[in-house]
């Protein structure tokens, strides 16, 4: 070989090394569903020169054949496709700790799309590490609550790892003014979707809940089409006969349910919640229809079903009633209002998270025991509870015998409370007596 093409050789390689390290500082892990917002981003994030590796949660979806998701991927030119399964996961150490939490966002939503994003964004963080990738991409909206949920985790996970947001990019945003531009990409590029330009609501389901929002849903005022909802039943087309059941706790976790009719018994973390969605699914148990306050700013409308969640909520709060102090309950339930925003806000990984989950820990350090329910068309009675730890005393509150407790003490004990509202009444009256009428 001459110099001169010696020197041509080293520059192809210097240029080849170039192109790799190039391709190498691009690696970008995207949380992908198959759906049509990740499906076009995939697309787009080639085009923009990224090596895209994708990584897809089982988190207990319904109807996607995840095998089907991976081959998706590959064909619109994932470089890798990570599918993972990760329900006993979801359900050990999300589900269970905000079940032990009691905590509803806004009173009354349970949480199940927003406990399932930290799990999804800690999975993500890892493959990053594992494929030395410098960048995360997701397909949140940027009006949405979800874009932060991804982002704040992985800021507390990896702060050097960078986010690329394509709904929140000009370019991106240029190309794309709604779903219908969406579909025309796909289109173009071969990219298989199973949407439509009518679709009417978008749908996020995991083995917790499914949830439904936008669309015709984006009139408060319009109540949910009944052929929307896929894991519940309508309660009035739920069966005639109510179902009796028994759940078990341990130091507030669910350990065991045992169907009282049938001595069918559940056990496993997976088996258990499968269980208490199909019951919950069949008896019409757990739909909920709100407006809510998001993160960023704005109302938006909600509806939800939450099925076995419904069951095990109303069982482990029952179940508290029994076994917490007074006062220790009524501290918690002070802190489950801020549990139940920081997981909804996106954050799950912050110190003062990791300060509630202790706090909590010691709550449920006696909330063990079993409580019976019956489902019946939409409804969760509780029938009793049990407990070795039980604070409930019969002969104290008994009506029938004295137990140890002198009605006597009353007195001084009303007198005591009533003082500073003798206080206030005279002070109020003295305002009235020294206003001019």
């Amino acid at each position: 070989m001459n110099k001169s093409q010696k020197r041509k050789s080293e520059e192809a390689s210097e240029d080849l090394t170039t192109k790799q390290a190039h391709t190498e500082e691009k690696r970008l892990v995207l949380a992908f569903s198959g759906g049509l917002d990740t499906s076009v981003i995939l697309a787009w994030l080639i085009e923009q020169g990224y090596n895209v590796i994708c990584f897809v949660a089982n988190i207990g979806q319904m109807a996607d054949n995840l095998e089907k998701v991976r081959e998706k991927a590959l064909k619109i030119g994932a470089s890798k496709v990570y599918v993972e399964d990760v329900r006993l996961e979801f359900i050990t150490d999300y589900i269970f700790p905000l079940i032990k939490s009691s905590a509803l966002y806004e009173g009354r939503y349970l949480l199940g799309t927003s406990i399932a994003r930290p799990l999804i964004a800690k999975k993500q963080v890892e493959i990053a590490h594992k494929e030395k990738c410098r960048y995360l991409a997701h397909g949140a909206t940027g009006k949405g609550n979800d874009q932060v949920r991804f982002e704040l985790t992985a800021n507390a996970l990896d702060p050097q790892l960078i986010t690329v947001a394509p709904w929140r990019d000009p370019l991106f945003l240029s190309m794309f003014k709604g779903r219908s531009d969406l579909m025309k990409y796909a289109a173009q590029h071969n990219i298989p979707i199973d949407q439509t330009p009518k679709s009417p609501w978008s749908i996020d389901d995991n083995l917790f809940h499914c949830s439904y929002e936008s669309g015709i849903l984006e009139d408060p005022a319009m109540p949910p089409p009944l052929n929307m909802f896929k894991l519940t039943v309508h309660p009035k087309n739920a069966p005639d006969t109510e179902e009796k059941i028994r759940i078990e706790f341990e130091k507030g976790v669910p350990v065991k349910v045992t169907n009282l009719e049938t001595k069918e018994e559940k056990t496993g973390p997976l088996q258990l919640m499968d269980y208490l969605n199909d019951l919950g699914r069949k008896h019409g148990i757990g739909r909920v229809d709100i407006v809510e306050n998001r993160f960023v700013g704005m109302k938006s409308r909600g509806v939800y079903e939450t099925p076995g969640g419904s069951i095990l909520y109303s069982a482990h709060i029952d179940l508290e009633g029994l076994t917490m102090d007074r006062e220790v309950r009524r501290l918690r339930d002070s802190l489950s209002n801020n549990f139940a925003s920081l997981v909804y806000n996106g954050f799950w990984f912050a110190p003062e998270m990791e300060f509630l989950m202790h706090c909590n820990d010691k709550a449920q350090e006696n909330v063990s025991g079993s409580v019976d329910l019956e489902l019946f068309k939409g409804n969760v009675t509780v029938l009793g509870r049990s407990s070795p730890f039980s604070r409930y005393n019969k002969a104290l509150v008994s009506m029938d015998e004295e137990g140890g407790y002198n009605p006597l003490d009353a007195q001084g004990f009303i007198r005591i409370n009533g003082l500073r509202l003798k206080a206030d009444h005279a002070l109020q009256q003295k305002i009235r007596e020294s206003t001019p009428q």
